[in-house]
């Protein structure tokens, strides 16, 4: 499909699900005055146990769409989607595309932000069986911070449960302590504990319980959206193409009821939802 050019949109906002609302959350939090396009691959979730090339075709399909409906800037709120297709599509498509758009994802600055979060330089990251496999915060870590050690733990029932309205339940309970339990067992010494996949806020208290006083659980809805606006601040001629009017869009490539459902776990409030097909 042709990508159809204009000088300013939205910005989009791209998960293969429903994780990525607790990013939307927060950029519409520290970033309301922008208009935003949220796009969930529902249809085809979850990435996180598909091949990389799979994960990269399905992602390009997004952002091409997010690009036809007018965005000129697109955030990758997956960490499966930045772990596989970023890398990618910056170096090899956007130069094709449109050489003045921009895709960003939440894994660099997410570690760029650990560097003020451990004492000890071991780092946690928990995240989906892809996101782990990838290795990506383990590389963008070792490139940043060569002295840290990273300790991974995939944790594939954790999508599952909060997708399924059981985070409040005794199964959550069970399957926290026990990939918390799993992590820690590897080292003690983790001070700092990444929350690599936007779901997993919604267990952030049964995390909490679960991990040390003293060990630092961070998630990154906060994070991405001050380094948007930090990314905004210093590029003046994107922020000039991000039109105002403070409005969301929601857009889903699975049943629209399904997504509204769902949509009330990570937003706490309804939200009109439209059919769409990559």
């Amino acid at each position: 499909m042709k990508t159809v050019l204009s000088d300013g949109g939205a910005i989009g906002v791209f998960d293969s699900g429903y994780g990525g609302l607790t990013i939307l959350r927060e950029l519409r939090r520290v970033l309301p005055q922008y208009d935003y396009i949220y796009l969930g691959d529902n249809a085809r979730a979850p990435y996180g146990s598909r091949s990389f090339d799979v994960v990269y075709r399905f992602t390009l399909e997004a952002v091409n769409f997010l690009f036809e409906h007018g965005c000129r800037l697109v955030i990758l709120a997956c960490n499966t989607a930045s772990a596989k297709a970023l890398r990618t599509i910056q170096q090899n498509d956007l130069p094709r595309i449109d050489a003045s758009r921009r895709v960003l994802g939440v894994i660099r600055p997410t570690v760029e932000a650990l560097g003020n979060r451990s004492r000890t330089g071991v780092v946690g990251v928990m995240g989906t069986d892809g996101t782990v496999r990838s290795g990506s915060y383990d590389m963008e870590i070792e490139k940043l911070y060569p002295d840290f050690t990273t300790v991974s733990q995939a944790c594939p029932m954790w999508v599952p449960i909060v997708e399924n309205h059981e985070a409040d339940g005794e199964g959550a309970d069970y399957f926290v302590r026990k990939y918390v339990d799993a992590l820690f067992s590897q080292d003690s010494r983790i001070d700092a504990l990444v929350l690599a996949c936007t779901h997993y806020p919604i267990l952030y208290d049964k995390i909490r319980r679960c991990v040390p006083e003293d060990v630092d659980v961070i998630t990154q809805g906060d994070i991405v959206a001050e380094s948007l606006a930090d990314y905004l601040r210093r590029h003046p001629e994107m922020e000039e193409r991000c039109t105002r009017g403070g409005s969301c869009r929601y857009m889903t490539t699975e049943n629209p009821d399904k997504f509204t459902d769902l949509a009330r776990i990570f937003l706490n409030e309804p939200v009109a939802v439209e059919h769409v097909d990559l």
